[in-house]
């Protein structure tokens, strides 16, 4: 049965999945890069940039299998970019040049109304203005018998887990400390929702945690 799951969710030790002051300089906000350290010198990560190379071992395993297995996407418009407000033109078509990583349908949250944008390697952007459920709902129907990623940022994945929507979390908790920025479980009760840890993995540079309900 196809399912929803976050997966490859770098979060620091203190609970933070995103640095403060997110610009287009900064689009993981200060300091933000740090929790993926784990993920760069991989080689999942060198061939997602182009490059050849890269580490194996259980970093890599599950830098593959974090964007393995989906039929469909969901991002916050955070993710997608750094414009506020009305799309003042149709210039921005997010920060990963013309092919993103995604391969797939991709529905950004937004209040704003803008058309599908198809993207090189199969990405379709799709923007949706009426809530996380039709989002879901799109995003299912799309993805088929595979799965659905919620892809981010923090607000996203944290109105997904209280809507009771996600069935399993990969964290990567990153050995830093952030002491602000994006908090990904503030005031969320984890055991009342249901979840429980299936699987822990760490390495030099990272723990990896499941979380399954």
């Amino acid at each position: 049965m196809a399912r929803v799951r976050v997966a490859g969710f770098a979060v620091s030790i203190d609970g933070f999945g995103a640095g403060p002051d997110q610009s287009r300089e900064n689009p993981l906000g200060l300091r933000g890069p740090e929790l993926h350290n784990w993920f760069y010198p991989t080689r999942s990560f060198q061939t997602m940039i182009g490059k050849e190379g890269g580490t194996e071992g259980v970093d890599d395993r599950f830098g593959r299998a974090s964007m393995a297995g989906f039929g469909a996407f969901i991002l916050g418009r955070n993710m997608f970019g750094p414009v506020r407000g009305d799309w003042p033109d149709d210039v921005w078509k997010g920060w990963w040049g013309d092919n993103p990583p995604y391969h797939a349908p991709t529905y950004i949250l937004t209040h704003y109304p803008r058309p599908p944008i198809e993207m090189e390697g199969g990405t379709i952007f799709h923007f949706v203005t009426d809530g996380i459920e039709s989002a879901l709902t799109q995003a299912k129907a799309a993805a088929g018998d595979l799965d659905v990623k919620i892809g981010g940022g923090v607000s996203t994945v944290r109105q997904y887990l209280l809507a009771g929507a996600i069935d399993e979390l990969h964290l990567v908790i990153s050995p830093v400390l952030l002491g602000q920025g994006e908090s990904l479980f503030a005031g969320i009760d984890l055991p009342g929702l249901g979840y429980r840890v299936t699987e822990s993995v760490s390495t030099e540079l990272a723990t990896h945690v499941v979380l399954t309900r």
